[in-house]
């Protein structure tokens, strides 16, 4: 069983998305990267790209994640944040420690695709 089905499938993507934008566009460190972006295009992206991650059967057709995120200037800090509020809106969700510890080890290696802005 893929980690997709484990955690529920399309409800639950569809609803830790909702959750998940509204932690991050609540935090006035991430906030200002999303000026000007429309958020139901990014949410429909998302939810494409984590089905396909997590083992679903989507097909993710977007950009790669280094192209989305180039001119983003994206910090670590920033990449952590992110990263915690997916795993408080997993947690929130009902999904097991050791779900969340697999969704992160999938979604790590994306770390040096999206991190584009030196350490200051």
């Amino acid at each position: 069983m893929s980690i997709y089905d484990s955690i529920g499938g399309a409800p639950v993507v569809q609803a830790a998305l909702e959750d998940f934008y509204t932690r991050v566009l609540a935090d006035p460190a991430l906030v200002p990267y999303f000026d000007g972006v429309d958020m139901r295009r990014l949410k429909a992206h998302q939810r494409s790209f984590l089905t396909a991650a997590l083992g679903g059967a989507e097909i993710y057709a977007g950009r790669d994640m280094a192209a989305a995120h180039a001119r983003l200037a994206i910090t670590d800090e920033a990449f952590d944040a992110v990263v915690g509020h997916l795993v408080d809106t997993l947690t929130g969700l009902g999904v097991p420690a050791e779900t969340i510890a697999e969704i992160g080890a999938e979604l790590a290696p994306l770390r040096q695709d999206i991190v584009t802005s030196p350490a200051v």
